[in-house]
């Protein structure tokens, strides 16, 4: 019989841009008035979506709005959605970090959530300080924690710093600690956020790895990542959520299915992208072209393909760099191409410029490839808009002969020849 570890109801959460409150004092005597009788609040009501490319009207937004849904012990649930959907914002209200404005959260079992890098740290201890406080935080015995010690810290990697206050700690080095505490010490729910990023390709493994074990082990999981193949790896189940609202719940390749064609939708032109940066130089238009300037949205794999990316300086700026991020359907990174690698500099003076950038030979396996654009200086960033434009790659004749794997991303050219020495 399946026991529900997690039931969500009407749940909403909502926020004041700016400040604290209503930003008046008989607003928020009249919101403890109605809280006191029992009433709803009465401006609840008031509020825009959350949607991060249009400019709402209003001071308040609901970053959560009318979530519903439950979770059995043993399921591990994937939680998809682009950056500022509210993906951190639920799993925050399912830790008790913050409470919800309306709706109610009912969690049975004890819960250990890994949210961001240090979460739950105190930078003046040391490695094995926080790991005895995190216990205690999370309930356990200190008998429970010191058996577990060994396993936490041999599996964390930083067994050499462990006597080091944790303020000396890399941010990867953090997230393995944080990690390792979080999945040892047997909570019933076990809630990680996309911090695994941080974490090297070795780790992230370990850590996929450990999570399987432990919903094997009976035990529920709640997983945040743009990372689709490891969304698909190891979840059972899946939620969509856009612009705080619940789009999709349902088997974890159905919604993943779902979340990248929507992904697919629209051209950059359209103009539905979230934005980050400064906006000193903005990204006015971007597209693929072939050798002779025709705009594609496909390839053959092998050929070349041409990326054109139009600028429009807004301000005065000392110096201007750029760079693609190409990944595939799963949210894979597979290259990245910057101006700074050719040692070719552009121009910072101009009003409006194009790029052409030719990528030669691209031996892609065939799929979709979604295109992140970033353009500034140093630290400081100008324009970021994550998969603003989406090819597809299809399949060459030539490589008929071949089967592709299904970990292959990218083939190489290779000559072949005996040697006499």
């Amino acid at each position: 019989m399946s026991v529900t570890v997690i039931k969500v109801e009407n749940l909403g959460k909502q926020y004041r841009l700016g400040q604290i409150g209503t930003g008046t004092l008989s607003h928020d005597l009249n919101r403890t008035w109605h809280k006191i009788r029992g009433k709803e609040d009465p401006y609840l009501k008031v509020g825009v979506v959350n949607d991060r490319t249009e400019k709402g009207g209003g001071n308040i937004v609901w970053a959560l709005k009318d979530i519903n849904f439950q979770l059995n012990q043993g399921e591990v649930l994937g939680i998809i959605g682009k950056n500022g959907a509210g993906k951190s914002t639920l799993l925050k209200v399912l830790s008790q970090i913050t409470s919800p404005t309306v709706g109610s959260v009912k969690v049975k079992g004890r819960i250990a959530a890994l949210l961001e890098v240090g979460t739950g740290f105190h930078p003046e201890l040391t490695g094995k300080e926080n790991i005895f406080l995190n216990g205690a935080i999370l309930g356990m015995t200190k008998s429970e924690i010191k058996s577990k010690f060994d396993e936490i810290v041999e599996f964390s990697g930083v067994d050499k710093y462990i006597d080091t206050p944790v303020k000396r700690y890399s941010s990867g080095m953090m997230v393995r600690l944080g990690f390792a505490v979080a999945a040892h010490l047997e909570p019933e729910i076990l809630i990680v956020d996309e911090v695994l990023a941080v974490g090297d390709l070795e780790f992230q493994k370990k850590c996929l790895g450990k999570m399987k074990d432990v919903s094997e082990q009976g035990r529920t999981v709640l997983f945040v990542s743009h990372n689709m193949n490891a969304m698909q790896q190891l979840c059972t189940k899946g939620i969509l959520i856009s612009n705080g609202q619940l789009v999709m719940e349902g088997q974890i390749d159905k919604v993943v299915n779902h979340y990248i064609g929507i992904a697919k939708q629209g051209s950059f032109s359209s103009g539905n992208h979230a934005r980050r940066g400064n906006k000193s130089v903005l990204f006015s238009d971007f597209y693929l072209t072939d050798a002779d300037g025709n705009k594609v949205d496909s390839m053959i794999m092998g050929s070349d393909i041409y990326l054109n990316a139009v600028l429009e300086r807004k301000a005065e700026v000392k110096s201007v760099d750029v760079s693609f991020t190409i990944r595939n359907a799963m949210g894979e990174a597979i290259t990245h191409v910057q101006n700074m690698d050719n040692d070719f500099s552009i121009p910072y003076d101009f009003n409006t410029i194009t790029l052409r950038i030719k990528l030669s030979s691209v031996l892609f396996v065939p799929d979709t490839y979604f295109i992140s654009v970033w353009t500034g200086c140093n630290s400081d960033a100008y324009d970021i808009i994550e998969n603003c434009v989406h090819f597809e790659v299809m399949n060459n004749p030539d490589f008929n002969r071949i089967i592709y794997p299904h970990n292959i991303k990218v083939f190489v050219n290779s000559e072949w020849a005996i040697s006499n020495k």
